[in-house]
């Protein structure tokens, strides 16, 4: 499906953008075009590929004529771009709507306008339940999506939803490896707290799996397993030759929960269990709900939303060996150098 077309990915010079260039670069796609605000960045990628597949639009998705130059004569779009740190949204929470909830609708309306055939939309697990600012606008987010596929003339759009990413850029495991290199107290927020542990290239996979298999408003959920910030501080102190080395706990920072949901009681309901994915289908309905018939046996109080406590849990030995798929946690071990996933 990718053969001879354009790729956009929004905020592409992120980590999952770098993912999917590892990904595809060598692909049979036409053009992959950049977007996002950062030129230094978009420079490095320049040289660090030096494809002439590869193409670059200075923009951000605040503003629409910037998204819609990128994306005329665009088939698919990747959309990626996001303000994603918890506590940096729970202080400047109107930035986060502008940047999820506005920026989302116009790359949907721009994709819409320009006959693109298909967006995914990269969501997060904090907008099940959302308590922080950086969820609730993702949970508009995922609103908006779903609602402009109702009406999208024939733009497929779809949602992925996900949990931690490991050694993205701002994630936790870099801030760990770092603070043990450099000799500091580990700095844990709450050693009971669980998060969702998923690979860049899951995140990859995830989205494949809905552009190959979405239909309309449909949300995509891959499992993973879980661990707690406690096991994860031992796993990482055990594969880099430490054990014993001091922890800090500091408590639960502006915004976080103690564990985070993949899908909530309400979509577990209506959602289908794929193997590996979960598959929650939009409601279909119009506003005249009196002409509808309530169909099903499975009420909301009866479900159980799907969440990093409840999912497959992460011994010590388990989690290492998650790790060590990771370039990152390699090079580590090794004792070189390490920057977070580009």
């Amino acid at each position: 499906m990718f053969s001879k077309k354009n790729l956009l990915i929004s905020g592409g010079t992120g980590s999952f953008g770098n993912a999917v260039l590892r990904r595809f670069i060598d692909s049979d796609l036409h053009e992959i075009r950049i977007l996002s605000r950062d030129e230094k960045k978009q420079d490095d990628l320049r040289k660090k590929y030096n494809n002439p597949k590869l193409k670059f639009y200075i923009g951000d998705v605040r503003d629409y004529q910037s998204v819609l130059n990128a994306v005329r004569g665009v088939d698919y779009i990747y959309h990626a771009a996001a303000l994603k740190q918890v506590p940096s949204c729970e202080f400047h929470p109107l930035e986060a709507v502008k940047t999820n909830v506005l920026g989302t609708e116009n790359v949907l309306e721009a994709a819409i306008n320009c006959g693109v055939k298909r967006v995914v939309v990269l969501s997060t697990d904090k907008a099940v339940y959302p308590i922080n600012a950086m969820g609730i606008s993702k949970a508009m987010m995922e609103k908006v999506a779903v609602a402009k596929s109702r009406s999208s003339n024939g733009t497929v759009i779809n949602v992925t939803r996900y949990g931690n990413v490991m050694c993205s850029r701002g994630s936790v495991i870099p801030l760990f490896t770092h603070q043990i290199r450099a000799g500091q107290a580990l700095t844990l927020t709450d050693p009971a707290m669980t998060r969702f542990m998923m690979t860049l290239d899951d995140a990859v996979d995830l989205v494949l799996f809905a552009f190959e298999h979405g239909q309309p408003g449909e949300i995509f959920v891959q499992k993973a397993p879980a661990a707690t910030i406690e096991v994860l501080a031992q796993a990482l102190t055990g594969l880099l030759g430490v054990p014993n080395h001091p922890i800090n706990v500091i408590g639960t920072r502006h915004g976080e929960k103690l564990y985070e949901v993949l899908l909530s009681r309400e979509e577990m309901v209506s959602a289908e269990d794929l193997g590996g994915y979960f598959r929650v289908p939009p409601d279909l309905r119009d506003l005249n709900y009196g002409k509808y018939v309530e169909q099903g046996d499975v009420k909301v109080s009866e479900a159980v939303e799907y969440n990093s406590h409840n999912t497959t849990r992460l011994d010590v030995a388990g989690m290492q060996a998650l790790l060590m798929k990771l370039r990152f946690m390699q090079a580590a071990v090794r004792g070189d150098l390490v920057e977070p996933e580009e």
